[in-house]
Formats: structure tokens, C-alpha cells, sequence
């Protein structure tokens, strides 16, 4: 007997977000909370305890944060999810908000910068391109940099001097350059390490006059740190004995680096010494770092959750940092590592095991979106909700995913979606031959990218799954194209070669809808109205096809835009998967 109060609790725990702090006012913080039901955001003043609620909107706010002074948070303003709107602040002890920059009208957001005096960079991208906006107190917004290419802020010196800018000129904004400008424009420095290998802004140092930019590059085929003097014309690249990919912030002082190491679906901290190079591990425990801030007295800030247990905000000091009220998280199972060979070489995959039982179990196979991103040993509501529904969970890092080397990241390029497909399918024979799942009971889901796959899958792979699951799916390539916010279609751009009137056999190849005729199960496809990643019109088509063929499928659509930050809304979205498969697996009694 399933405890469904079980399940739903985990949606409904009462979360946080690491805060984020105010660099002037170190005790003034902000966070996200789903404490009211829905995710806002909310002020804490450390030396009070006292805590504010700063937005309040029937779907939602996920973008804000404190400017280094303390007095003012800043918070973007969309409507119902369509992430398209302006930046608007509010007194940080409270009051009426009100827009940012008045002179800037709507547009989707590509970065933010807000320095002590006032200035504000602000990224934005229309279908008119990009634009980088230089925005003073009391005057008028002045363009700093556009371009019909993809760019976004990438960061501004504490003296307010320096502005770094990522960018695409080069027509991929899969692998971007940098460059770094003054605020009235004159051009000081580029960095971009050729055709294929990426270089992006992680922040200028945090003391003043300091003109060095802490930035992620990809020299040696996986993600790696330098720090770049724009101004006097440097490099030093930080070579650490890891093996995985690395990350970095600055320490308050400048004089240390706080390293997020990921590694085969988990984190480690260290701390480096930028003087001598000396590397020490911070402890923490077996999971996944979710974010990590390093605060002026060199105590270490980190939001951390495994697959079995569920977040946390943590201090180097011994402390939870920040509890939410109410219940915590039921507890859920630890995740097992498992490689299997394929055509492209060694995939990662965790799996997750009911409690009770040995197998074959009916089998969710869960793909991750992106695509550029990871599966990895974290806690995941979803993903416990199927487990205690009696489903293994098996999630696959195929080739396109983050975390395992720029070469496993990028050979989806040019086959995009056929190629993941290929690791999913050798996962999924492993998981029948070894006993793990039952061939009769398979459900191919996702959501994004991973909606994308497993609607591809289902017309590529027909007879190896039994029911699908696509929430926020691409299904019409072509037509997402043409509907979908401009940042993607230049990533689609860079994924494909091209646009689909450049390209066009390779987008039809890699469509949904080229295959809907070869679909055997039974599909769920669950849709947000307002969404600008992938849009209503191309899923409609879909649907069309699958209705004018006599296909069986069910439509959910909820007013919202690429997934809800409204908890109930999320367990009606997951009862809705969870019953679509059990019927039609004919596990529901």
C-alpha cells in the first residue's frame, strides 16, 4: 500500500535556498522559500533573525537578490511564467517596489550586475538580439554593447571600471568568448580560445582596485579555472590534481578560492591558496553541493542534499545556517552507481531501488533536460514518488550531459537527440538483461530536453517502451524554432549547425513529429501555456498528429510558463504522471 501522504509531503516540506548576501552588509541576506506554498523570495537580517517576505505573485518568483549595499532587492518580474518582463526593487526592510531601471521596457533577462554607487548592468535579449544596458541613478538607460548573437553580463569590478560581457560574435553560444569593457565603451581586452571550447566570466575579484576575472575555460577538454587581468594583459591557469570538472568563487579577501569539484554525479570544496597553491578539502558530507558561498570571516555557506536525504544549508562552523518551519522531508533511498558499455563510450547511470522487493520491477526511466546538464546524488521529490510507487529509477548521464568532459558534452552536435537516445537504449537493454526492470513495465519521462527525448524516443524506439511521460517537450522542431525565446534559437543554432532553413534535414531528422507515425505507447504530455523555451503551438501539432492517427494520449495543461513554482500545482502534475503509467500498466487496482 502506498503512503501517498508520504510522497506529497516532500513536495510540500518547507525548502530554502543557500542565501545570497550583500557585500557592503554581509548581515543582510536574501533567499527562495516555498514556505507559503509557492516559491518567493525573502530578506533575512542575521543580526535580528528577522525575516521578510519580498514578492508575492500567484505563480511565482525565482530571479532576485540583495545589491551590495544592503538597502534594495532586486527581483525579476515576469507574467505567469513566460519569463519575459523587467527588474524591479523593493526596500530591503520592506515597502513598495517598484520598477529598477524605469526606461527599460520588457525583455527576457541575460544577466545582472549591481554595484554600491547604483550602476546596474543589465543583460537583455528581444527578438531584436542582445543588448547590454549601462543604467546610472537618475539617468536614462545607455547601451553599452548589441548584438544579433547571444551575450549576456558576465560581470562589473568592485571599483565599477571594468564590465566583462559574454558573448557569441563568433555564432556559438555553446562555446562563448569574453570580453571586457569600461563604462564608456572603449574595448580593454577579449578572451576566446577558438571554435569549440568555451570561456565564461565567474566573477571580477572582490577587492577594490583588483582588476583580475576569475573565469571557467575548457582548454584541456574538461571545465577548469584561470584568472584573466584584462588590464595588464595575464593568464594564470589554476591546474588542480582532479579529476572532474571545476568551479570557483573568490574569497572575501581576494586571496583564496572556494572550488566546487564535481565528479561522477557529486561534489567535494577546497580551498586554494592563489599565493602558493596550496589545495585543502573542506569537509563535506557524500552528495551533491546545490551552492556554496565563502562569507567575510572565511566560514564556508553550502546548500547540500543526497538522494536518500533531503536539503540542507550548512556552515563550516558546525550550524544550519537557515530552517525553514514546519516538518522536514521524508527521507527517500540512496542512489546506486552503475556503467554500462556504449557506442560512445562508458555511460553513468543511478539507479534507485524500491525498499521491498527484488525484481524485476516496472522501471521510470527519468532523462535529465538541458541537455547540458546532469543527473547526480541529489534529492528529488519526483524521483522518490515513483520509488515509493514500486518503480526502479534509472537516470542516465548520456553523451550531452555536463559533468564528464567537453568531448561526452559535445558529440550530440550535428545528431542532436539520436545520439542521447543510443546511451538511454544501452542503459535500458542492461536494465532488462540484469534483472533490474521488467521489459512489459517500462516508462520513458522527462521533462525539457528530457520531454524531447522521450518524445523521440517513443516514435525512434517504439517497441522498447511501454508508456511515456513528456512534460515541456520539444515535439515540433522546426516550429519550436520559430516560437521559442531568442537565447535558444541561437543555442539551436550551435547544436544543429544551423537554422532549420540552413539545416533543414537535420532538424526534420531529429523532430518528434517526423516519427509519430511509428508511436506504440501510450503518452502523457503535460504542457505550461505561457511557456517561451517550448512553446504551446509546436505541442498542439503533436497532439494533432497523435489525435488524427488515432493514438492513444492524454494532455495536461496548466497556466503557468516551463515548469510551476507552485507546489500544488507540482503534486497535481505528479499524481497526473504517476496514475497515466500505472494504468496503463495495469498496476492500478
Amino acid at each position: 500500500m502506498v503512503d501517498e501522504e508520504r510522497w506529497k509531503a516532500r513536495f510540500r516540506a518547507a525548502r530554502v535556498s543557500l542565501p545570497g548576501w550583500a557585500r557592503d552588509a554581509p548581515h543582510r541576506s536574501t533567499y527562495r522559500s516555498n514556505v507559503t506554498g509557492t516559491w518567493e523570495i525573502y530578506t533575512w537580517d542575521r543580526t535580528t533573525d528577522a525575516r521578510g517576505q519580498v514578492t508575492d505573485r500567484p505563480n511565482g518568483t525565482w530571479m532576485g537578490g540583495v545589491d551590495p549595499t544592503g538597502q534594495w532587492v532586486w527581483w525579476f518580474a515576469d507574467t505567469d511564467g513566460d519569463e519575459f518582463g523587467i527588474w524591479r526593487r523593493t526596500p530591503f526592510g520592506g515597502g513598495e517596489d517598484a520598477p529598477a531601471v524605469p526606461g527599460l521596457e520588457p525583455s527576457y533577462p541575460s544577466g545582472l550586475a549591481v554595484g554600491s554607487s547604483g550602476l546596474a548592468v543589465i543583460g537583455r535579449t528581444t527578438e531584436g538580439g542582445n543588448t547590454v544596458h549601462l543604467c546610472r541613478p537618475g539617468a536614462e538607460p545607455e547601451v553599452l554593447y548589441e548584438h544579433a548573437e547571444d551575450a549576456h553580463v558576465a560581470g562589473l569590478s568592485r571599483d565599477e571600471g571594468l564590465i566583462a560581457i559574454g558573448h557569441s560574435e563568433h555564432g556559438d553560444s555553446r562555446h562563448m568568448a569574453l570580453r571586457v569593457l569600461r563604462p564608456d565603451g572603449m574595448e580593454i581586452a577579449d578572451l576566446w580560445d577558438g571554435p569549440g571550447k568555451g570561456v565564461y566570466g565567474a566573477g571580477f575579484s572582490p577587492v577594490a582596485g583588483d582588476t583580475r576575472l576569475l573565469v571557467n575555460h575548457e582548454r584541456r577538454g574538461r571545465e577548469e579555472l584561470l584568472v584573466w587581468d584584462p588590464v595588464a594583459g595575464t593568464e594564470h591557469e589554476i591546474v588542480l590534481d582532479l579529476p572532474g570538472e571545476i568551479s570557483a568563487d573568490w574569497y572575501a579577501d581576494g586571496s583564496a578560492l572556494l572550488v566546487s569539484h564535481s565528479h561522477e554525479a557529486r561534489d567535494e570544496l577546497y580551498r586554494y591558496e592563489l599565493g602558493d597553491g596550496m589545495l585543502t578539502r573542506i569537509d563535506t558530507p557524500r552528495g551533491v553541493i546545490g551552492g556554496a558561498t565563502a562569507r567575510p570571516d572565511g566560514t564556508v555557506e553550502f546548500s547540500w542534499s543526497s538522494a536518500a536525504e533531503p536539503p540542507v544549508v550548512r556552515s563550516t562552523s558546525g550550524a544550519v545556517v537557515l530552517t525553514p518551519p514546519g516538518p522536514v522531508a521524508p527521507p527517500s533511498v540512496p542512489v546506486e552507481d552503475v556503467w554500462v558499455d556504449g557506442p560512445g563510450g562508458r555511460i553513468h547511470a543511478l539507479v534507485s531501488k524500491p525498499a521491498e522487493g527484488s525484481g524485476p520491477f516496472p522501471a521510470v526511466f527519468d532523462v535529465h533536460g538541458g541537455p547540458t546538464a546532469q543527473d547526480e546524488d541529489s534529492f528529488v521529490p519526483s524521483a522518490a514518488a515513483w520509488i515509493d510507487h514500486g518503480f526502479a529509477v534509472v537516470r542516465v548521464n548520456y553523451r550531452g550531459s555536463t559533468g564528464y568532459g567537453s568531448q561526452w558534452r559535445d558529440a550530440i552536435e550535428g545528431r542532436v537527440g539520436l545520439t542521447e537516445l543510443e546511451d538511454i537504449k544501452a542503459v535500458r537493454d542492461w536494465a532488462v538483461s540484469s534483472g533490474l526492470a521488467d521489459p512489459d513495465r517500462l516508462v520513458l519521462t522527462g521533462g525539457s530536453w528530457g520531454g524531447f527525448l522521450t518524445l523521440l524516443g517513443i516514435g525512434t524506439q517504439p517497441d522498447d517502451w511501454t508508456v511515456a511521460v513528456a512534460a515541456v517537450p520539444v515535439a515540433d522542431y522546426v516550429s519550436a524554432y520559430e516560437d521559442e525565446m531568442e537565447g535558444l534559437q541561437a543555442f539551436d543554432r550551435s547544436l544543429f549547425g544551423g537554422s532549420p532553413e540552413e539545416v533543414p534535414d537535420r532538424y526534420r531528422e531529429s523532430s518528434p513529429i517526423t516519427y509519430v507515425e511509428q508511436v506504440k505507447a501510450p503518452v502523457l504530455i503535460l504542457a505550461g501555456e505561457n511557456d517561451p523555451r517550448c512553446p504551446i503551438q509546436q505541442i498542439d501539432n503533436y497532439l494533432d498528429r497523435l489525435a488524427g492517427l488515432g493514438r492513444e494520449h492524454e494532455v495536461y495543461r496548466y497556466d503557468a510558463g516551463h515548469g510551476s513554482l507552485v507546489v500544488e500545482e507540482r503534486i497535481k502534475q505528479m499524481e497526473a504522471e504517476i496514475s497515466f503509467a500505472r494504468r496503463h500498466l495495469g498496476l492500478l487496482r
